[in-house]
């Protein structure tokens, strides 16, 4: 009989969940929107139906349980705490309200999305092997996941790694989380794009690929290819991007001594553009003892499947 386990990532925008089996790959995925409203009782009904007619449509199979990531996951209580892109307030009892409907499975597990992530990139991606390394997320916002000595990094509450909301500029950008100044106000995919529209204002680039799109509109993927086009407001935005996060990246270094670096996302697939002054930057911010000594490199897991699988390992490690 086949092992398989479900993931599920929870977004700010979308739900996705899906079975995988025991070489991580998803066999099975479904999607609903993640609600706008606070009705979590509908969402976990929601959830709940989309799996089971997932595990409906397949036949012979072991479910080791349920893997979820989610925004300020708590891997200690199974909680979703106080996530400030979610639609439900407070500290939400996520995994005890999910194994209601799931009686069978043993193992309902959930963490962080970065956590997540980070534990996929370990049993099915670029860091299998390795015992010390990174994961940044880079998308609406910058999560990241840290592993030492083989393990994940908790902390004493469940909530360490929040690599996103360490402070680059004291008096910057407010961010999401009402602070001022965080790394993901300017590295995150929509951090990208306020650097955009901050240097279009600048320069008053009229001429810029870039200025026919509204905030609304402008992604960092229209950033990307207008780079393509040597834009200069679009090469600037990774210029000003790559070096902010590879500062950043190098402090991380000095704190933890990791094999390698490993970035997760949207912005990625820009590749060099990103990559470049990423790396430079970081080599340029080291102690000498650590220069030439950590890898930056693409997840290997795939971007279409790469929440649910990463969820689904948490289950997998059981």
């Amino acid at each position: 009989m086949d092992k398989v386990a479900i993931g599920i990532d929870i977004g700010g925008t979308n739900t996705v969940f899906g079975v995988v089996n025991k070489d991580g790959k998803v066999i099975a995925k479904g999607e609903i929107p993640t609600p706008k409203k606070n009705d979590i009782n509908k969402y976990i009904s929601d959830i709940s139906k989309g799996i089971k007619d997932l595990l409906g449509q397949l036949n012979g199979y072991e479910c080791l349980g349920i893997g979820i990531g989610a925004p300020n996951g708590n891997i200690y209580k199974g909680t979703i705490e106080h996530a400030t892109n979610l639609p439900f307030k407070g500290i939400l009892p996520f995994t005890t309200m999910l194994k209601e409907n799931f009686p069978e499975c043993k193992n309902v597990v959930l963490t962080n999305d970065a956590n997540a992530a980070a534990i996929g990139e370990m049993i099915y991606g670029g860091a299998k092997g390795m015992k010390n390394f990174i994961m940044i997320t880079l998308g609406t916002g910058l999560g990241g996941g840290v592993v030492v000595n083989g393990e994940l990094v908790y902390g004493n509450d469940g909530f360490a790694g929040e690599l996103g909301h360490i402070t680059v500029t004291a008096e910057g950008r407010e961010c999401g989380c009402g602070q001022f100044g965080h790394l993901e106000t300017y590295c995150s995919a929509t951090g990208m794009v306020r650097t955009a529209f901050e240097l279009l204002s600048h320069h008053n680039a009229t001429d810029s690929l870039l200025a026919t799109k509204t905030f609304r509109e402008l992604t960092s993927k229209d950033i990307y290819e207008a780079a393509l086009q040597d834009d200069p407001i679009a090469l600037a935005v990774f210029e000003i991007t790559g070096d902010i996060l590879g500062h950043a990246l190098a402090d991380y270094v000095h704190i933890f001594s990791p094999e390698a670096i490993f970035l997760f996302g949207g912005p990625v697939a820009s590749g060099e553009l990103l990559f470049k002054p990423t790396r430079e930057s970081m080599e340029s911010h080291l102690m000498p003892v650590f220069k030439n000594k950590v890898k930056i490199l693409p997840s290997k897991l795939k971007m279409g499947t790469a929440a649910i699988v990463g969820a689904s390992a948490l289950v997998a490690m059981k």
